[in-house]
């Protein structure tokens, strides 16, 4: 090599077999796991705030109709990405599972 000449940066070689389609599907289905666990500690919430009798008949069916919403946008989402909800259901080990079994 004469002087001014730069080597070219060598990449080291990844350990790792990455399936990029894979890896993407798997990113999809842990943000979808995230929001069905949102919706689901939403849902139990609304479903206490209406036993407690504190909200009125209006935002009774908003939050109904919220909900139906909510659940056939996941639905739908899951379909697109070749998933169910239940490939959402994380297993925890001795803790169980992340989402209740419906």
């Amino acid at each position: 090599m004469t002087r001014g000449e730069t080597r070219p940066e060598r990449r080291p070689e990844s350990r790792f077999d990455i399936d990029r389609d894979q890896m993407g599907k798997d990113l999809v289905a842990l943000v979808l796991t995230i929001v069905e666990l949102l919706r689901q500690l939403m849902e139990r919430q609304a479903i206490r705030r209406v036993e407690q009798g504190d909200l009125s008949e209006e935002q009774v069916d908003r939050i109904g109709d919220t909900l139906m919403h909510l659940d056939e946008r996941m639905t739908e989402l899951c379909d697109q990405h070749g998933l169910s909800l239940e490939d959402l259901n994380l297993d925890l080990g001795p803790l169980g599972s992340l989402l209740p079994r419906a």
